[in-house]
């Protein structure tokens, strides 16, 4: 008999979180699931691995068929772990998320959800990464259930072109009107931190901030959609090298 598809899935918002528990039920429908995540939050590790410390595999019950592990590491370090301790095969598929919360424009560079579905592309595996416009652990995941089972289908059945991965935004608390194939948009945050001091007088600062959109009506982009009530879909490239400039440093540098 021909093996089911085999669907590696991780997150970074922890193993039990509610939006990975989503995603597997959804990904358990199409093939073979084997959830590798991290025991606690990992939000902000982009692909930070673990290059000092122990790393230990924890196995945990079944959910929905399928099976469940925890790395007390990062994003990157469960996907590495995944297919050095845990897979009999190359998985056939990566799914990051559902995560709780933004991955739009710049902060794919900064996720762990991303970090993961990077880190697959790198190994060759059509990776995507799953994320709603909520922070809140309670978000409701249902009005995304029909457009990840079409994304994923698709990818599973078609592949990606090498060497890209897609970063997938749903709108918060609405069942999304479409989805749009664009660019991340161009942003910055300002604000990063704010000052505090501990009782005895020490300070230290605590990450919050505000994200600006440097294009808020350019159509071309995801963060235009997502305020208009569509999902997006962003194809991202591991590789950073930026290939169209090499000339130009050529000249500055050697010439």
């Amino acid at each position: 008999m021909e093996k089911r598809p085999l669907i590696l899935i991780c997150n970074d918002d922890g193993y039990d979180a509610r939006g990975i528990d989503h995603l597997t039920r959804i990904a358990a429908t199409m093939g073979d699931v084997v959830v590798v995540a991290p025991d606690s939050a990992q939000s902000g590790k982009s692909s930070a691995l673990t290059v000092n410390a122990p790393l230990m595999l924890t196995s945990h019950p079944d959910k929905d068929g399928a099976k469940v592990y925890s790395v007390n590491g990062t994003p990157v370090d469960c996907v590495k772990i995944a297919i050095h301790a845990v897979l009999d095969r190359k998985p056939d598929l990566l799914l990051s998320g559902i995560n709780h919360g933004s991955n739009a424009a710049i902060n794919n560079i900064y996720s762990g959800t991303m970090g993961a579905a990077m880190e697959g592309c790198i190994l060759g595996i059509p990776s995507i990464g799953y994320s709603l416009l909520s922070h809140s652990p309670e978000a409701d995941f249902t009005p995304l259930t029909p457009f990840i089972r079409e994304i994923t289908s698709k990818v599973l059945a078609g592949g990606l072109p090498e060497g890209v991965c897609l970063n997938v935004n749903f709108p918060a608390r609405c069942t999304p009107m479409g989805i749009k194939v664009v660019r991340g948009a161009k942003g910055h945050w300002s604000e990063e931190y704010q000052d505090f001091a501990t009782p005895h007088g020490t300070p230290f600062f605590w990450l919050t901030g505000k994200f600006h959109n440097e294009e808020p009506d350019n159509p071309e982009t995801d963060e235009y959609w997502l305020g208009r009530g569509y999902g997006t879909v962003v194809p991202i490239r591991p590789d950073q090298t930026a290939n169209d400039k090499i000339n130009v440093i050529t000249d500055l540098l050697i010439n």
